[in-house]
């Protein structure tokens, strides 16, 4: 028996990831990664193009949806993997961190501009909580999983921190999906 082909169910993920076409409001991956964090913050529809889930999102259900040909498409080309990546170093700064090679482990460090930035999300109930579950699981399920998990590792670092306050800007039932979607 030869190997069997899958056809992704919904293609325009993987046209938009590898620059042959634009979203749903015709926006690029390459003109959503240049947009000033103002714009990344005020605008609620790109995130589920950038991090796809297998599962509709009810803020964008319009935005495609993973399905096994477009999972096993990302592990298999690099080139998808890497504008993946490119998307998450664009999220990372804009929640002020970055990536951090330089001890020969993959880690996430604070950014020099960390207590600015963190202020737009390091807040009770705060949206971009529900945005860092779907990038921590979106990673993991297109082929970035140390990416993912340091990722986590530093939101934890903060959480515990934060625990420790009186009023935490992190809930545990949030930890708990940031866990979850990150193993």
């Amino acid at each position: 028996m030869g190997s069997r082909s899958f056809k992704p169910r919904d293609s325009r993920l993987l046209a938009f990831y590898s620059g042959t076409s634009c979203d749903d409001h015709g926006r690029s991956l390459d003109g959503i990664l240049r947009w000033p964090d103002d714009e990344l913050e005020l605008t609620h529809d790109y995130i589920q193009w950038l991090f796809p889930l297998a599962e509709r999102s009810s803020v964008n259900p319009d935005a495609p949806i993973l399905d096994d040909a477009v999972i096993s498409a990302f592990r298999a080309r690099a080139e998808l993997r890497e504008r993946l990546r490119a998307a998450f170093l664009r999220m990372l700064a804009f929640y002020g961190f970055r990536l951090d090679n330089s001890s020969g482990a993959l880690a996430v460090a604070r950014a020099a501009n960390f207590a600015e930035r963190s202020r737009s999300w390091l807040t009770p109930a705060n949206h971009n909580h529900l945005r860092i579950t779907r990038i921590l699981k979106s990673l993991r399920l297109l082929g970035l999983e140390p990416e993912a998990a340091a990722f986590f590792r530093a939101l934890a670092e903060i959480y515990r921190e934060e625990s420790a306050a009186a009023h935490p800007a992190i809930s545990a039932a949030t930890f708990r999906f940031w866990q979850s979607a990150a193993t």
